[in-house]
């Protein structure tokens, strides 16, 4: 709007005044660009950086998750709520990844259509590395069922994933999705190799020895064989073990490997 159009409109004088004094913006970075402090090879860096910002924002978060169309009304999907997702034409019901794809099925569904789960998988054919077969358990007895469908996961290559209930088939999708690009080791079951996690398992194999009183003696007595020499008094001092437990551990402890046959 220009100053005509505002005092024709019977606008203040005061509002008149202060667009004369303030002048447009343009006016205000062509002083800028004038002043000393304006510096081009600065403005250039920092609308670089900016722009690696944003692409990096960008691509950190991550394709959507694809859905078939056909799962509009899904109960599942309402439940999927940590990862963005999308409506695409794809043959399966979910793709969190391009190596990766999620059929799913109600049991009560195959119960009534044994035939429709062959078909989805001639129309899949030999397509994705990771096939999930995500079944949702809603017949009082499933035994069947499942027997039926972990045959049919074996000759197709299929991985069997059950869900009791559409919340939990919903985050099982969430899964797959959040791990697309993390390593197998993050869900694999973590060994309890190390020497000390070893010694904290033989301590807690004695009656009413946990895992935190485990941790405190081998706190106080550094080692197995300073924990063996402490007397009883002494085992009894750590925090939480008492004199019942420590007497326990003591016996333990002390008692042969081998016990003496009798005659």
């Amino acid at each position: 709007m220009s100053y005509e159009n505002v005092a024709a409109n019977g606008e203040p004088e005061e509002k008149k005044r202060k667009l004369e004094e303030t002048g447009s913006l343009g006016a205000v970075l062509s002083n800028l660009k004038q002043s000393e402090f304006y510096n081009k090879n600065e403005i250039a860096e920092l609308k670089k950086e900016s722009f690696e910002l944003s692409k990096a924002k960008s691509s950190s978060k991550g394709s959507p998750l694809l859905i078939n169309p056909k799962q509009r009304g899904n109960k599942v999907i309402k439940y999927i709520t940590s990862v963005p997702y999308e409506y695409v034409d794809i043959v399966p019901d979910y793709v969190p990844s391009k190596s990766s794809c999620i059929l799913f099925l109600s049991l009560r569904y195959h119960q009534l259509n044994p035939d429709y789960i062959h078909e989805r998988l001639k129309i899949l054919g030999s397509s994705y590395t990771l096939r999930v077969l995500l079944a949702q358990v809603d017949v009082p007895e499933p035994h069947h069922s499942l027997k039926n469908l972990t045959r049919i996961c074996l000759l197709a290559n299929l991985t069997l994933m059950l869900a009791w209930s559409p919340e939990e088939a919903g985050k099982i999708i969430e899964m797959y999705k959040v791990y697309e690009t993390k390593p197998p080791d993050m869900i694999m079951e973590k060994s309890d190799s190390a020497p000390l996690q070893k010694l904290s398992n033989a301590l807690t194999s004695v009656r009413s020895v946990n895992k935190t009183d485990a941790t405190n003696f081998l706190t106080t007595f550094k080692t197995l064989e300073g924990i063996i020499n402490a007397p009883v008094g002494s085992l009894a001092l750590c925090h939480g073990v008492g004199h019942h437990k420590a007497q326990r551990l003591y016996k333990t402890l002390h008692e042969p490997f081998l016990r003496e046959k009798n005659n």
